[in-house]
């Protein structure tokens, strides 16, 4: 399987913030994820233990889906609670930290 992210399909200044935040080498779930969501326009659905990585598995394809020109919502991401919804928007907003024109 593939071994890093660019491998992965992942553009540069997404890269940027993941080697920013020391984040080099995708987790299983992000290697099996990545692909299909950039590459598959269809719904997804993976289960994976606490901490490997679901949320860079989803959020780094639809940040790199975003079409900025865009200014209509383009994403919705629905969590069981504010403290996940919090967590995710932070994650989101590093994974972006690059990506000025992206709005979370």
């Amino acid at each position: 399987m593939s071994k890093s992210f660019s491998d992965l399909g992942i553009n540069q200044l997404l890269q940027q913030s993941l080697a920013d935040l020391q984040i080099s080498v995708p987790t299983d779930i992000q290697k099996k994820t990545i692909p299909v969501v950039l590459n598959q326009k269809e719904d997804l659905v993976a289960l994976a233990k606490t901490g490997t990585g679901k949320t860079a598995a989803f959020g780094l394809p639809l940040l790199q889906l975003i079409d900025t020109d865009d200014t209509n919502v383009q994403a919705v991401i629905l969590a069981p609670t504010r403290e996940l919804g919090q967590q995710i928007h932070t994650n989101l907003m590093s994974f972006a930290s690059h990506s000025p024109a992206l709005s979370i």
